[in-house]
């Protein structure tokens, strides 16, 4: 099978398909890749919108390094899809350095992005390859709003919420019960990793734009005090995110609680097998395309230091298809030239939290920010 510059594995679920659906606006080939070229077929033909008049192909593969590599070979760049990524993700990044191409995912698992600095981050650089996961809305956008207004010289801590309309896909929800029965969270206090209190439950926001108090969790911890613990100007980091749905918000801690307990006592095989059972009772179908009407998204980032503080707020809607353009957009500017660092890298790290902002805004999916600043 030819090569096509952009692999999008995991291509039939929710978010692969809005990958897609952007490569195509980008004009740029690809590859719809998978484990189920039924599902894939379905996919492109009845949920990609304009799709006939795109430059792809179908790839059905195993999950395997050797099956990886060779599909992965002859092309620029890979946007995987895949999750638990702390389960499956390990699989496509070696076969994504075998291969010698770019790495890019959807998920801030914190686990997940520790054990990638770790493992892979060296080799990447060395290779002159960018490893670019948790290129999302949950996870961009807000840092776009960060780096904003850390371009105010002397503010050290972030204080960073991140509010979306709408709710979890099937693969998100899997991720999130995942993550929590098996890693912890942090927050960054003085450059170094801080649990959250896992007994701590729901956080009470004041999110700007609404007069009512919003609902928030760790959410993992988030990617943010892992992209900004090797930040010189940046000390501390803590974010926090929920959809607006109070009653979704509610009932997230007791569906977690309850698959704590109820897998506890398990083998970790055993116990992700269950997990994903208890995913699947919760949300076993794709939610519906995205409304711009409805949902809404807030990335809202206070940065203070010792003589000054800034806020910047950006106001947006579609979450998961801001996510499928930033995806579709870093391949885009992956194949013609090089990013702006290798290695672990975040978004903005890798193409300017500017760059990024200006993609966001031209498919109308942001306001310009609104930035507050006293220094």
């Amino acid at each position: 099978m030819p090569a096509k510059p952009a692999i999008v594995y995991g291509a039939s679920g929710y978010t692969g398909r809005l990958i897609c659906e952007y490569l195509r606006e980008y004009n740029v080939p690809f590859l719809a890749a998978g484990r189920s070229k039924t599902k894939l077929d379905d996919a492109m033909a009845a949920h990609v919108p304009g799709i006939e008049t795109a430059d792809f192909e179908i790839a059905e593969v195993e999950h395997t390094v050797e099956a990886l590599t060779e599909l992965f070979r002859g092309a620029s760049v890979v946007c995987n899809t895949v999750g638990p990524f702390s389960t499956y993700g390990h699989v496509v990044v070696q076969a994504c350095l075998a291969a010698g191409v770019h790495y890019l995912d959807t998920t801030g698992e914190q686990d997940w992005l520790i054990s990638l600095d770790e493992k892979y981050g060296a080799d990447f650089a060395a290779a002159g390859l960018l490893l670019c996961p948790g290129l999302a809305q949950m996870y961009t956008t807000g840092e776009i709003a960060a780096q904003i207004c850390l371009e105010t010289p002397g503010l050290d801590t972030l204080d960073i919420a991140v509010f979306w309309g709408g709710s979890p896909t099937i693969a998100s929800t899997q991720t999130i019960l995942v993550n929590a029965a098996m890693a912890k969270a942090y927050y960054l206090e003085q450059n170094n990793y801080v649990e959250w209190d896992p007994e701590a439950g729901l956080y009470t926001l004041a999110i700007p734009g609404q007069h009512e108090l919003a609902l928030a969790l760790p959410w993992g911890g988030t990617s943010h005090p892992v992209w900004f613990r090797r930040d010189p100007r940046v000390a501390n980091v803590r974010a926090l995110g929920g959809v607006f749905n109070k009653p979704l918000m509610e009932g997230v801690p007791q569906i977690v609680a309850g698959a704590l307990e109820a897998t506890k006592d398990m083998a970790p095989d055993e116990r992700l097998v269950a997990l994903q059972e208890v995913a699947a009772s919760v949300m076993s179908e794709m939610p519906p395309r995205e409304y711009t009407r409805i949902n809404r998204s807030v990335d809202s980032v206070h940065a203070t230091g010792p003589l000054g503080r800034a806020h910047t707020v950006i106001y947006g809607n579609c979450n998961y298809k801001q996510t499928g353009l930033l995806q579709a957009y870093a391949a885009y500017s992956l194949i013609q030239k090089a990013p702006l660092a290798t290695g672990l890298a975040s978004g903005c790290q890798a193409f300017g939290h500017r760059e990024l902002f200006g993609v966001l805004k031209a498919f109308g999916f942001v306001q310009d920010p609104i930035t507050t600043i006293n220094a």
